[in-house]
């Protein structure tokens, strides 16, 4: 997955968090359904900018960025703790 590739994922993703979020206030979906789906595209999304980084970082030091693997969820979420 390229960088190009990613972009479009992280546009995907917003698009429809958007939609999400529409619906719920028109009332066209349910409150649970809504927060499980949105911390799922905030997990994936958060995967999508660190996958973005590391791509760059190892290009920025002369790697090859394809060698960049998205990290598990569970290691993204946790960066800040």
């Amino acid at each position: 997955m390229d960088e190009k590739d990613i972009y479009q994922r992280i546009d995907k993703l917003v698009a429809e968090e958007h939609s999400l979020r529409t619906k719920r206030v028109a009332g066209d979906v349910d409150g649970t359904d809504e927060h499980e789906r949105l911390q799922h595209l905030e997990e994936t999304l958060d995967q999508c900018w660190d996958l973005l980084r590391r791509r760059r970082a190892l290009k920025e030091n002369g790697h090859n960025p394809d060698e960049a693997q998205a990290a598990r969820t569970a290691q993204v979420e946790g960066y800040l703790q």
